[in-house]
């Protein structure tokens, strides 16, 4: 295969103004597409020129006019008041001091205030509402226990679109800021109806509506105090699809009768690293089965008028769950995935679409997501790019997504040639893999492992946001390993786990903290699961628990299963008990030292757990025999090319598969896919400087020399 002969598959940002510059690159990075981002324009020059054309519209705003002329039609949430001391019988507490006021305003109607709640968060009791008087932004609470701290939950309106505040206040636009509608108010969603009937009538070049998701974003809230901007943030929490007229229909859909607390959980919110309740289970439920009704309609709008629907699965995505059992009915033609990560690439390519485009980064905007310079002075996009398309592409070796593309202000690469030579290096590496998949999948060896945790096939390869968002998370960096692991990866359920899932897996992993959705919480007190469990590993099973997985609270054991993993997580239980005395042994395999975590209070609680890495005495890899299985402890897990060799040497060892199909190399920078189809090798350096490597194939031995970063696809036939 000839590098530089493959073209298409590219969506290209373009710009009125900048004709020539969008045609060049086009030309250059080889689109078959032009979009447009927000704020631009598509000149005719550029329609025109024989490109398909994408259109970006976020159906819930660019309304502003509509909005102030009917403000009961914006969006709403639930917040809660900061903390204030009653000094005596009387306290008073301002509602929205700490918030930025530019992003809420307090929805005092009569309908909203019969939703909001005063607590006395020392004794734990809500407050009865005789006892508090609003006015004026401020609540007043008599018969206050002195020294008690109160707080208030009431309903707010937002009326700032959380990602036109995220350009104002980092990118310094300085356009209208944007309003957002909430598609349950009836008015609403009559206007917003007949909004797309004359939009695609008025845009006749448009091949494609590109819908910049639907209808509710993810939770960020921001805070007044440059030194904590952001107060709280959830990729997939449900907490900004409140209003009292949803839960009127919940409750008379349900018969379960929601109130504040329900989603302010003592300041908390609905995050989703929490183990759910059965309301909020209930809730989100509620909430996707009427965001699927609502999109399909929107999409049988757009096909009426000849034309396609993609949805862009972040920002207002909430309630849009790929995964889930409602998505499939709302007819999307495609779906688009912003990523940063391996993991983000698995995500996209299982969703139940025909196509499947991922929206690389960097964004062509002058400052990136962590706030430091990008397309602006100072900034090296180009090495951004190269940094996500290294956790991508090994992704991508595993299973390949049809289209890929960037947004943006195409301006803005202008005195960026090193990016340019990037994008087209990376858009050459992406077409040779999508044809290698073409022909047939990658090898992948025969070993099955399946992810527990609370949320199960619904949050397949995620947890809550991007891999920079959730960085301190052990099952991101987990999940972030798999991705590119020639292995078959499933992730199930607890009440799965607990009812026969396990006899289509030979690995089960857990991960987390105490208490979390990931770890599992108090599920692990179930005698069926902790049975299954225990029962997988004794028939021959490979258990895998990192950080403090199947953690359960109390004074007893801190991991539920310890009597499988051999290990448990002192949290004070153990004062006066002496722990296993242990010698460090030799694993057999290679330990990456530098993925495995110092967590203090493991101990050792078996005579027969071997240790395999520890840190000043306390345990970080031991592992323990159970009958014909094996249950192996981790304290933690940080990805990086050494820890996910680490990884997939651990589950070939311990299940006693053969590599030989994975064609490993013998660098564990070089990670390799072999497409029998094509009798092809694919080894990919993710290290920047020159590996040499030995790589045994199904067609013989290779020997390898890569440059830094390189991918080379090696015919063997």
């Amino acid at each position: 295969m000839e590098e530089n002969k493959l073209r298409g598959d590219f969506t290209l940002p373009g710009e009125a103004g900048c004709e020539e510059l969008t045609l060049r690159l086009a030309q250059t990075w080889g689109a078959d597409v032009i979009r447009d981002s927000d704020g631009t324009k598509l000149s005719p020059e550029i329609t025109e020129a024989g490109y398909r054309i994408y259109s970006t519209i976020c159906i819930i705003r660019e309304h502003n006019a509509f909005a102030e002329a009917h403000p009961e039609c914006q969006q709403q949430t639930f917040l809660s008041s900061d903390p204030v001391t009653a000094a005596g019988p009387e306290v008073r507490i301002p509602l929205l001091r700490g918030y930025f006021d530019e992003q809420f305003a307090l929805n005092d109607t009569a309908e909203a205030l019969a939703c909001w709640e005063v607590w006395d968060r020392t004794a734990d009791a809500r407050i009865p509402r005789e006892s508090w008087q609003y006015a004026d932004g401020e609540i007043t609470v008599s018969g206050c226990t002195p020294w008690h701290r109160y707080t208030a939950s009431f309903l707010c309106w937002r009326v700032w679109e959380e990602i036109n505040m995220y350009n104002h206040t980092t990118n310094h636009w300085t356009s209208a800021h944007l309003r957002q509608l909430d598609p349950r108010h009836p008015l609403a969603w009559q206007y917003l109806q007949d909004w797309l009937e004359r939009w695609c009538e008025d845009n006749p070049q448009t091949d494609v509506v590109r819908l910049t998701s639907l209808f509710y974003n993810f939770v960020w809230i921001f805070g007044d105090d440059a030194r904590r901007r952001t107060r709280f943030t959830d990729w997939a929490s449900y907490d900004f699809t409140v209003s009292p007229a949803a839960l009127a229909a919940f409750e008379a859909e349900t018969g379960m009768r929601l109130t504040a607390e329900d989603f302010i959980r003592k300041g908390f919110l609905q995050a989703t690293h929490r183990v759910p309740t059965d309301a909020k289970r209930a809730y989100m439920d509620f909430i996707q089965r009427f965001v699927a009704e609502k999109a399909k309609v929107l999409v049988d709008i757009i096909h009426r008028h000849g034309k396609q629907a993609y949805v862009f699965y972040d920002d207002s995505w909430v309630g849009m769950e790929p995964c889930g059992k409602y998505f499939a009915s709302v007819g999307f033609d495609g779906l688009i995935k912003c990523v940063f990560s391996g993991f983000e690439c698995r995500l996209c390519a299982m969703a139940d679409v025909p196509v499947h485009e991922l929206r690389f980064h960097p964004y062509l905007f002058p400052v990136g997501l962590g706030g430091l310079p990008t397309f602006s002075e100072g900034g090296h996009p180009e090495r951004d790019a190269m940094e996500y398309w290294l956790h991508v592409r090994r992704a991508l070796a595993r299973q390949c997504v049809d289209r890929i593309g960037l947004g943006g202000y195409l301006h803005l690469t202008e005195g960026f040639p090193a990016f340019t030579q990037t994008i087209t290096r990376i858009a050459d590496e992406f077409r040779r893999l999508k044809q290698l998949h073409s022909h047939g999948a990658p090898a992948v060896l025969p070993l099955r492992v399946a992810v527990v945790h609370t949320w199960g096939r619904l949050r397949s390869w995620t947890l809550s946001g991007h891999f920079h968002e959730t960085d301190s998370h052990i099952l991101i960096h987990l999940n972030e390993a798999l991705a590119g692991l020639p292995v078959e990866v499933s992730f199930i359920s607890f009440a799965e786990a607990a009812s026969g899932a396990l006899r289509k897996a030979d690995v089960l992993i857990n991960a987390g903290m105490q208490g979390d959705a990931w770890s599992g919480g108090d599920v692990w007190r179930d005698p069926q699961l902790q049975a299954e469990v225990t029962r997988f590993v004794h028939e021959g099973g490979l258990l895998i628990g990192a950080g403090e997985p199947t953690a359960v609270s109390g004074g007893g054991e801190t991991l539920a299963l310890s009597g499988l993993f051999g290990v448990d997580v002192d949290k004070g239980q153990y004062a006066c008990h002496m722990p296993w005395a242990f010698e460090v042994e030799e694993a057999p395999f290679a330990v990456c030292r530098d993925a495995l975590a110092a967590r203090p209070g493991v101990r050792v609680t078996a005579p027969d757990t071997h240790v395999w890495a520890a840190d000043g005495g306390v345990p970080q890899l031991t592992c323990r025999e159970a009958g014909r299985g094996r249950a192996v402890y981790l304290s933690g897990f940080r990805w990086s090319p050494a820890a996910s060799r680490m990884l997939l040497e651990l589950l070939l060892c311990l299940t006693g598969r053969n590599g030989a199909a994975a064609s490993l190399s013998s660098a564990p920078e070089v990670e390799t896919a072999w497409f029998p189809a094509d009798r092809t090798l694919v080894a990919m350096n993710n290290a920047e400087r020159e590996i040499a490597a030995d790589i045994a194939t199904p067609a013989g031995p290779v020997s390898l020399r890569l440059q830094p970063l390189e991918m080379r696809i090696c015919p063997l036939g």
